[in-house]
């Protein structure tokens, strides 16, 4: 946006150039498409400013508690330094600054209060939409936002700003807002957002759509091995995007990696050649991530060597503590409830039922095999026979828990839950719970606000952390289902039932 002023700016000197990041959940391996652009610039003779965007942070629905803010920023400056040292761009050319080093001076707030004197709700909200984290009752601190983000460009003195294709609205806003405060217009450069593993955008809070750069070699063969990337098949490939945003560009080329009997190593220096042969399936998935594999681990290599020092190992537990492992509060205090009982403990996800059957010993009983984006479909021992007739259950999604321990029931093996909604009088009805139209299998299921946190490997029968948190599971009178009023959400809406109003959730 704005190329006619790009190219008056280069005839008369080097352009001045910022990228921001809110310093929220860990930084992953799509950042790699903003560093490679922005090694670009500082190769084009640019000046570059990277901010740590820590006040953003916060007020994007608080995704960042204000006593962490300063250990996440820590984090982020960490981390994007050995980034950028990991594809060879001197440090020495780059300018960090954090949002609170300016952002809460006298002249900066005034400028907020200004603003928000002629920036409508309707505009605030519509900037932020594809940014800042949509709610039922969006809180104020995510309206101001865009209108910070945009007053950025003045306090840093910048030309152009740098990002994301989901910036767009706030860019445009930035546009129009500015100059009513007597402030210049500025140009906008943009990337394209990288798919995430599941097929939608890289996001911090899904988990298995992204690869943390601190992830270790075993968990990034198991994700790649996870990812949506079906023969043939290139639209919202996350694997194919990230080799076309990130590799392609930091290398100039890239080889596939297979065995001679599959025809050896293939070198290949355009990315349409390699799409080309994907499409046609020259190109195996299997072949294609594993190529990947070697590929990003040697990128995340010397980042995962940078933070292997004690220094910070504890600065990054520090910044993002495991919620499983909060101390109990003391006894006798208000709170006597373990703080550690939190949504985010559940591994819960969107499965599709590929096949029921009848159990072949309990007629109350179907054995089901769903697919959870595995490997292997699970199979799962379900007691809904009276409740819901095998045609109505076949092909459709359901929402599973699959971290409890694999039980037998009956003689099979029960390996998930499938999680239904129940109606509180008689006669008793039950409803499988709904995951929002457009899911695919395998996607993260979590609760408002729980989004960031690590789910258990298998949650012990013992400590009964399920059905404490089972307690609070509800229906609203919108039929959405719900944890202590907080809704059970996919990274494309709210899980729902049908008809079941106030019931409970098992």
């Amino acid at each position: 946006l704005g190329e006619d002023k790009l190219m008056a700016i280069l005839k008369e000197r080097e352009l001045k150039i910022y990228w921001g990041t809110a310093t929220t959940g860990k930084p992953h391996v799509a950042y790699f498409v903003p560093m490679s652009k922005i090694a670009d610039f500082l190769k084009a003779g640019c000046e570059v400013t990277i901010l740590f965007a820590d006040l953003h942070a916060y007020l994007d629905n608080m995704k960042a508690p204000w006593e962490l803010l300063e250990l996440r920023t820590r984090y982020y400056e960490n981390v994007i330094k050995a980034m950028l040292e990991s594809i060879g761009v001197p440090l020495e050319k780059l300018k960090f600054v954090r949002g609170t080093d300016y952002q809460l001076s006298k002249e900066y707030t005034l400028d907020v209060y200004r603003l928000s004197s002629v920036v409508t709700q309707h505009d605030a909200k519509k900037a932020g939409a594809e940014v800042v984290k949509q709610v039922e009752h969006p809180l104020l601190s995510g309206l101001l936002y865009p209108g910070l983000q945009a007053l950025d460009e003045e306090y840093l003195k910048v030309d152009a700003q740098f990002g994301g294709v989901d910036q767009r609205k706030i860019f445009t806003f930035a546009e129009k807002y500015l100059p009513s405060l007597g402030y210049a217009k500025r140009v906008h450069l943009m990337n394209p957002m990288v798919p995430g593993l599941t097929g939608s955008k890289m996001s911090s809070s899904e988990e298995d759509s992204k690869i943390d750069l601190l992830d270790r070699k075993e968990d990034v063969k198991k994700k790649l091995k996870k990812a949506f990337c079906e023969p043939g098949n290139v639209e919202n490939n996350g694997v194919l995007s990230f080799i076309k945003h990130v590799l392609f560009p930091l290398k100039s080329e890239f080889v596939v990696l297979r065995e001679e009997k599959w025809g050896g190593n293939t070198t290949y220096t355009a990315y349409e050649a390699l799409e080309k042969d994907f499409a046609e399936q020259v190109v195996h998935p299997g072949d294609l991530k594993n190529s990947v594999e070697v590929a990003l681990n040697k990128l995340l290599d010397p980042i995962r060597e940078k933070f292997n020092s004690p220094e910070l190992k504890k600065l990054t537990n520090a910044a993002y503590p495991n919620p499983s492992k909060a101390k109990p509060a003391e006894k006798g205090t208000k709170n006597s409830e373990p703080e550690n009982v939190v949504p985010s403990r559940l591994d819960i996800r969107v499965g599709k039922v590929i096949s029921v059957e009848k159990h072949p010993d309990a007629d109350s009983l179907y054995v089901e095999k769903i697919d959870v984006g595995e490997p292997e479909p699970r199979t799962v021992v379900s007691g809904l026979v009276q409740f819901v007739p095998k045609e109505q259950l076949q092909d459709r999604l359901v929402v599973l828990l699959c971290n409890l321990k694999p039980q037998k029931m009956r003689g099979v093996e029960s390996q998930g839950m499938v999680l239904c909604a129940s109606s509180v009088g008689e006669p008793k009805q039950v409803e499988p719970l709904d995951p929002p139209a457009g899911c695919c299998a395998g996607e993260r299921v979590y609760v408002e606000g729980y989004e960031g946190g690590e789910p258990d490997d298998e949650l012990k029968p013992k400590k009964k952390v399920f059905e404490k948190l089972q307690a609070d599971f509800r229906i609203s009178e919108d039929c959405v289902a719900q944890w202590k009023q907080k809704n059970f959400l996919t990274k494309l809406g709210t899980v729902s039932c049908k008809s079941l109003k106030g019931g409970s959730i098992s």
